[in-house]
This record gives C-alpha cells, structure tokens and sequence, in this order.
C-alpha cells in the first residue's frame, strides 16, 4: 500500500510524514509502482471524506471494493455470487450513492492513470526509461540516422508539413463540465507534488486543495438534467482554446524549432502552420434536427468573439513589454500616421479609451513608443470589432461578413491583423532587437497564423439525400421533373449545365417545405459569414459525383462569394467500394476540375463503416480506399488530402495516434492530415497542458514520418489473405447483425441501449431515423450500449471466422509474417487485444442471465462460445500465450486490473436499475414496499430534487439517477487505455 495511502487511512491529511512523501514524489519514477500509489492516495483521500459523512455507508463500499477485487483476480464464481447479493440487497437511497461513489473512484483512477502517463514521458525524457511513442526529437534521430534521411530534407517535410484537427459534437464525453475542471484541478496539483521541491506547508496546502476539490466533485451532481444545445457544446469546445490550446500552440511551436535548431535547420518560417483547428459543433445537421441555420450563424459569431477576447489580451499585454523606442524608418511612418489621425481629436480618442475602462494607456501614446503607437491602435480596432460581433449576435438580420468587411476601424481578417505584427517584428530585427522580435511577438504573430480571427474554421456536414431533395424541389418548382428519381447521368448533366450557365434557379421569396428551407437557409448563412470563419462542406452517406456537384451549385446559387470546398464522406463499405468511380465521374468534369484548382478533400468514415461490416472488414475497405482514391487524384494531377472520421473507441476507428498514423497506407498522407478529434478523446488530448504538447508533438512526429518513410507496401500474398478475411469477416459479422432473427430482441434486452437518451450527452438523436433497425440507429450509441455490458461485440464478431478460414487454407504463417511486418496489420490486431483484455464474457452473461428473456440465452451462449474461438485464434497469430504478456503491454495490463474492481460493482448496480426500469415501464406499477418508499437519507432527497422537471416517484428517479451515473461510471472505466 502507498505511503500517503496508509497514512490517509490512520490520519487526518495534516499528519501525514512530509519527509516520507518528499522522497516518495521526488524519486526517479517507477511509472507502475507510481500508478498504483497515486490510485491509493486519491481512492482513500475520497474515503476518508465519505466517512466523515456517511461512516456506516464508507464501510459498505470498502467491503464492496475488497469483494469487487478479490474477484478480478480470483475469478471465482463464488465471489462474484457474494459480491452480486450486497449489491442487490442496497435499498435505492444506498444504490444512488454507492454507485456515485465508485463513479467518483473510477474518474480519479483514471486521473491517477493520466499522472503516471505524464510521469513515464517524463522519465523518457530525462533518458530513466523507454518509450515506443515518438516524439519530434525521436523522429528526427530515427530519420537521419536509420533512413539516412538529410537535415534539409526533414526541414522541407516539415515546412510543407500540415495536420488538421477537427473537434466534433460527438456526444461521447460522459462526464459534465464542471467535473472536468475540478478532476484537471486535481491533476495539476498531484503533479506538483511529483515535480516540485516544496516546503512542508506547500506539501500540505497541495494535499488540502486535493481534498477540497475531491469534496466538491462529490457534492456536484453528476448527471446533466437537460439535453447540452449545440451552442453549448461549441462552448465547451471553445473551452479547450482558452485553457490550453491557444497559448499552448506557439510554446509547442519553440519546441520545434528547438529541435530544428539542433539538427543545424532553421526555425519554421513565420508564416507556416504546422496545426489547424476545426469544428463541427454548430454545424453538423446530419440528423440533429437542432442544428439550424441561426445555431450555425451563432457559433461562429461565438467563436470570433472568443479569439477577438484572446488577441485583446494578448496586444494589451504586449503594449506593457514593447516600451522599446527604437525602430526602422518603415515603424517610424506608420506609428506617425497613427498619431495624425488620433491628434486631430484627441479629446475623442481619449474619452473613448476612458469608456472602455483600459487598463493602461488610454491617453495618446508619444511618438518616442512607437510600437505601442501601433499597438494602441490594434487594441482600439480589436474593441470596436467586439462591438460589431455583439451587436450581431443580438440581432440575427445583420449580415456579419459585410458588417466587418465594410467598417475601416474593425478586423475582417487574420491577415489585416497579422500586417502589422509582422511590421514590428521586421523592425526588431532590422535594429538588431532578435531577442526581443522572438518573444511573446512571434507568439502572437504564431496565434495569428494558426487561428486567424475565427479561431476554428467550422465545417459544415448534411447528409447526401438533403442536398437531392432540395434541387428536386426547384426543378420541379421549374417544371423540369424530379432530380431525385433521375439517373445518375442526367443528374450530372443537369448541375454541369447550370454551373457553366449564368440564370438563376429560384426567384427570392419563394415557399418551400420546412426540411427544403433549412437546407436553402444554411447556404444563405454560409454567404453572411466570414469565409475565414468556415472549413468544409461534408457530405455524409455520399454515394456520387452527383453529391457533390450538388453542394457547389446550391453554394452558387444562394450567393457564396467564396465557395466551401466539399468533402463527400464515404462510409458504408459499399459506398467505399463504390468511392473510386465516384471520384473518378467528378474529375471527369473539365469545370469541376478546373473549379478546385488541383485541390480535393475526401473524408472516410471509420464508426459507419464498423457498423456496417465489422470492424475487420472496415479496416481492410479504408485501407484500400485511401489507396484507390490517391491513385485517382494522382491520375488527374489533384493533390487529395484524407479526412479521417475516427472515433475514440476501437469500435470507431481510435487507438494511440502515432500508431494510427504510421499504419496508413504508404503514400496517403504526404505531408497532410485531417482528423477528428471525438467527444472524451477532446479532454484526453487536450485537458492539460503538457498533455496538449504531447498530441501536438505525437501528429507532427507521425505525420513527417508517414512522408519521409511511409510503411512498406503489402506483399501480394498479404492483400489476398486481407481480402478473403474481409469478406469472410463481414459476411459472418452480417449474418448476426442483419440476418439473425434474435439478434436485434437480444441486443435490446442484453444492453441499455434504449436507455441511453437518459444520459443527455448529446444534443442529437441517437437514431436518424424511430425505427429498431441497427442500419438507424448511429455508431456512437451501437458501440456505447455494448461497451456498457463489457461484450465489445461490434469490434471483434466475424474475426474469429477470418482467421479459421485462413487456418483451415494453411496461411498461419503467412499470417505471422504479416503481424511481424506490416504496420497496418499489427496495429489491427493489437487493438483488438487490447479490447479482448478489457472485456469480460462473464459480466456480459451475467446481464443476459438477468436481463434477457431464457429462450435468447442460447444466441448468448453461441456468441460468447465465438468470443473465445476468437480471443484464442488472435492469440495463436499474435505469438502470445496470454492477453497483454509482452514486455510492452504489461503497463496496460496492469492499469486495466486497477480498473476492474471499480467497474464490476457499477455494471451490477447497472443490472438492478435496467430490471427496475423495465418493470415499471411495461407495468406501469410499482409494488406495494416501492410505493412507500421515501428516501431516509436527506442527501438522496437532496439530489432527487435537483431536476426541477421531474415529478416521477421517489423510488423511480432513485433508480433512473442510478442508471445514469452507472453507464458514466463504466464509460469511464471503458475508456481506452492504450
């Protein structure tokens, strides 16, 4: 047991011994050893808290724990028996509170988790351990002295070099806001308890914050009572920008040129950015019905509003640092012109300044600062422009990109900002002031370039048939017949004629369906925003050069001035399939062709595509779809840059970043990636500082590899196997998912998928559609539900099929050879191990046994009996006797056993909750000991009462509340670990 945890145990924190902590915190890391003292000292802190309050309860979960433990490595039946009886025999006031509190546990596990990570990175750093992940530094090692790769080539890489990371809507992210920030809190702090020398009152007043801030989280309720707006969910998004991404991009970017400057390269060009951020928070309509023009138009005033209050910052704080008097003759004439305009009234300039309550330097700025002269007017320029987008956003008729464009005195680009950034920082080296040039200035100069003045560039996504449906109705409304029942052929010669034309297709003022108007209204707000504000047009379940053609001429026809480019988005594994023709037909157009200038954005989607085949036969159909659609774009001269629709999970397409860039087929990425950045993926990434350099440094070292030395190309032989695993894979996985008569009655019973919507995650729908059909229902809550029951079905079903056919076809060895050499094929199979390691059938058999109706346990059976045909066959290929025995993966073995003995009792408690639910659903009834039930302990009735909304019986919200914070708790204790 860890120090601080023993003595948290027997003292109050304030008696904890400081010399033992400081030689414990101040040691060189054991990064295991370190994992499980910090999980000691946050699980008992919180205990130690929850005694303080609810002793007899403290005792229960301490018993329920020990249970939960000894069973994860015991695995024994009997148990598992006595851990199930103690839970089930809690009444609800007990239920809501021992399940908040493993939640609780759970979430500061994995805070403990995120330390050691850090701790690890830190250790490799100072050379005290191994890391396989990369980092830039690394890279540049690995490429000059194993490829031979020369210093100047690596700086040309990287000069080209350019990754786009998109932040989505996807509601994956459990976890309130106001948790987040307390759990960073608290990570921050036991991280200076790790780092820092401190004296014993620092050691203690750390220990104190942890604690206070334990408690709090404790008393916040966990579970969101309303539905998040997508105005919210940009909100939040912004968040990540103002806390760490904004001031933490030019600190990442003095790494870099760190890092160039060692190899005898120059610092990156001021102009060039490595990183680009984008969104679809406010503008993915693709079956969020919320989604509506005004709530696009909103976010992105938002979003300017946000970098206009960080760039105000930032010049206010440079007009303290830049008191310097000494410039050249091209800063002497600007900083003169400014001070004619404002000495010709300066009583106005100065009662302006004085309204707006600066903090400093409100008068008129002698000629002898001239860079404060030019800074002063930055800042002026950077309120009005503020004022402007208040004003716009309290009014929805003001056309946004004409009230900036038009008005002298405010910002409409980055680049009338960045003139005279640039101007300053000419003239500090001209005089030989380089220091003072490569300060906070080429910070703000970096910000400028990286963010411009919409912060992130907002994409805009509608699904394929919205678009068709929309020029149905105008040539109908033109007496030309139905778009939508036209064939492919005529659709395209209709669109190239119109583009080629001149006549407009809809006269103003025009009636249309409610669905037909959203689609015309939102290119009518794409043309009153600033295009510096916008990133693409993605076209879900795109299926056609038709799809796209679509989205250009309704661009053109509702007046974008400067037109979206469009991504389609393949996703099904026919339309990937079918993605080559489709591209092949659109550059077929000598006007589109023309249209893109040599530039085309296609997104592949990684969750529909699972869905849709298996995760197996997905992964295959990506990989040879980037391949096809390079080999196209090559083809006509256009360079293609690959958007990448990953989600967190395995299931969706996530795993550990390097990785996942360095498997891609050799040749695709070529310097350039985009890719989403989903729901809990956001916080992990993105939650800390160095946990944000760290993704920045891990996409910039991936991606310069992937262009300086891609993979090797598949042997044919290797194709072959892949291609018959993929078929046999998807045929099996279909045949559960899509012909088994039992499977979708099972699905529902054995998971809470139709609980769901109770989390309020997300602000769109789980289904695009109220049917029961899987094909409806969306990726996230089809992976989500059977994560919950620890099976991970949709990730490993029709694997074990593939590899028996390759078995039974003699290619074992063939197989092995692929594992050992082929980076895409590896990186599969590791991933699916590490989701066989973190399921567990037992559980899953357990919700079947109480869940599910007896005459569907036989499918159960049949599917946990294929669970471990397959589990022993990735065994057998991968070499390893057990899951996650090799030397690299014991670390992730161990963090998944911490973790264990918090979810059990939640998946439990989850079971109880389900049962209750459904019963009172079906019934309608409560019997008569729950009808009189009134919650004993006044803390429940505390937390019941939170929903203003809610006028259920006391025992149903107990349950319903139950149930929330179960599938949160085990969310969290899902999350990916490698």
């Amino acid at each position: 047991m860890s120090v601080l945890a023993e003595q948290s145990q027997e003292h109050s924190m304030s008696d904890i011994d400081l010399g033992r902590l400081e030689s414990m915190v101040l040691a060189a890391p054991d990064t295991s050893h370190l994992l499980r003292e910090d999980d000691n000292l946050l699980r008992q802190t919180f205990l130690n808290l929850l005694n303080h309050h609810h002793a007899e309860l403290a005792h229960k979960i301490n018993v329920i724990y020990a249970l939960s433990r000894s069973w994860v490595f015991s695995e024994s039946a009997s148990d598992f028996e006595m851990l199930q009886k103690r839970l089930e025999d809690l009444n609800p006031d007990e239920l809501i509170l021992v399940s908040s509190a493993f939640s609780q546990m759970l979430n500061l596990h994995n805070l403990s988790e995120d330390i050691g990570n850090a701790q690890q990175e830190k250790a490799a750093r100072m050379g005290q351990v191994e890391m396989s992940t990369r980092s830039t530094n690394r890279s540049f090692k690995k490429l000059m002295m194993v490829n031979k790769v020369q210093p100047a080539e690596i700086y040309k890489a990287l000069c080209a070099q350019r990754v786009e990371l998109v932040f989505t809507s996807h509601p994956t992210q459990a976890l309130r806001t106001s948790l987040l920030k307390k759990y960073a809190s608290i990570r921050l702090t036991m991280e200076r308890l790790h780092n820092s020398r401190m004296s014993p009152y620092e050691k203690l007043e750390a220990l104190e914050d942890i604690r206070s801030q334990i408690q709090c989280a404790w008393r916040t309720d966990e579970i969101r009572r309303t539905k998040p707006t997508p105005q919210d969910e940009m909100r939040q998004g912004l968040s990540y920008f103002q806390e760490t991404i904004f001031d933490g991009l030019p600190t990442f970017y003095r790494r870099i040129d760190t890092a160039l400057s060692k190899i005898g390269q120059p610092h990156l060009p001021l102009d060039h950015n490595l990183f680009q951020f984008g969104s679809w928070m406010g503008g993915d309509r693709d079956g969020n019905p919320f989604v509506t023009p005004e709530i696009t138009r909103d976010v992105v005033i938002s979003a300017r509003l946000t970098a206009v209050n960080l760039y105000f910052k930032a010049i206010e704080r440079l007009m303290f640092e830049l008191s310097v008097w000494r410039c050249n003759d091209e800063m002497k004439e600007a900083a003169s012109k400014i001070l004619a305009r404002q000495q010709a009234d300066p009583s106005a300039i100065v009662g302006e300044r004085k309204s707006r309550n600066y903090s400093e330097f409100w008068r008129i700025i002698p000629i002898m600062e001239p860079f404060r002269v030019i800074l002063g007017e930055m800042r002026d320029k950077l309120w009005h422009t503020r004022e402007i987008l208040q004003h716009a956003l309290i009014h929805p008729n003001v056309n946004v990109r004409e009230a900036l464009e038009t008005d002298p005195e405010a910002y409409y680009t980055g680049e009338e900002m960045l003139a005279p950034l640039k101007m300053m920082y000419d003239s500090l080296h001209a005089t030989n002031d380089d220091s003072i040039g490569n300060g906070r200035l080429l910070d703000v100069i970096r910000q400028v370039v990286c963010f411009g003045l919409g912060l992130v560039k907002l994409d805009i996504r509608q699904e394929s048939s919205e678009h068709s449906n929309a020029i149905s109705f105008i040539t109908e409304y033109l007496g030309l017949g139905t778009y939508s029942e036209w064939p492919e052929k005529r659709r395209m010669e209709f669109l190239v004629g119109e583009l080629t034309g001149k006549r407009p297709l809809l006269p103003p003022n025009v009636e249309m369906p409610k669905e037909v108007a959203n689609v015309i209204n939102t290119f009518k707000v794409i043309s009153e925003l600033p295009s510096d504000s916008l990133g693409a047009y993605v076209i879900s379940m795109a299926k056609s050069a038709s799809d796209v053609m679509a989205v250009v001429l309704l661009q053109r026809e509702m007046g974008v001035r400067n037109y979206l480019r469009v991504a389609p988005l393949f996703e099904t594994l026919d339309d990937l399939h079918n993605s080559k023709q489709a591209m092949t037909d659109l550059f077929s157009v000598p006007w589109y062709l023309k249209h893109i200038n040599g530039e085309q954005e296609c997104m592949i989607g990684y969750s529909d595509s699972g869905k849709d085949a298996g995760r197996m036969a997905a992964a295959w159909g990506l990989y040879e779809v980037q391949e096809q659609l390079v080999e196209v774009a090559d083809k006509f001269n256009v360079s293609l840059v690959l958007f990448h629709g990953r989600g967190g999970t395995v299931g969706r397409g996530g795993g550990p970043t390097h990785l996942a860039v360095l498997s891609q087929p050799p040749g695709t990425i070529k310097g350039k990636l985009r890719v989403t950045i989903q729901g809990e993926v956001v916080e992990q990434q993105f939650g800390e500082q160095e946990v944000a350099f760290r993704t920045l440094d891990l996409y910039t070292s991936a991606v310069l590899e992937a262009s300086l030395n891609p993979a090797p190309k598949p042997e044919p032989e290797w194709r072959d196997v892949m291609a018959k695993m993929s078929e046999v894979s998807c045929a099996a996985y279909r045949e559960v998912v899509r012909g088994h008569k039992s499977f979708i009655d099972y699905f529902q019973m054995v998971t809470p998928v139709n609980e769901l919507g109770r989390m309020n995650i997300g602000s769109r729908p789980a289904k695009r559609k109220n049917t029961t059909s899987v094909d409806q229902l969306r990726a996230i809550p089809w992976i989500f539900a059977w994560t919950q029951t620890r099976f991970h079905l949709p990730v490993w079903l029709g694997l074990g099929e593939a590899f028996q056919a390759m078995f039974d076809s003699g290619s074992m060895d063939t197989l092995q050879k692929m594992y050992a050499n082929w980076p895409f094929f590896s990186v599969t199979l590791d991933m699916m191990e590490m989701v066989f390691a973190k399921a567990d059938p037992r559980v899953a058999e357990f919700y079947e046994k109480s869940l599910v109706a007896e005459e569907l346990w036989g499918f159960g059976k049949d599917m946990r009996a294929r669970f471990e045909k397959t589990k022993t066959a990735l065994l057998a290929v991968i070499g390893h006797k057990g899951l996650l025995q090799s030397k690299e993966t014991k670390f992730l073995q161990q963090k998944i056993q911490l973790r264990s003995p918090y979810v059990t009792p939640l998946n439990i408690m989850q079971v109880v909750c389900l049962k209750a639910v459904r019963q009172l659903e079906q019934t309608g009834k409560l019997d008569e000991k729950k009808d009189k039930y009134v919650p004993t302990d006044p803390e429940v009735a505390a937390i019941l009462s939170r929903d203003p909304n809610s006028k259920k019986h006391p025992y149903s919200a107990a349950i319903e509340d139950t149930l929330i914070i179960t599938m949160k708790g085990i969310s969290a204790g899902m999350q990916n670990t490698g």
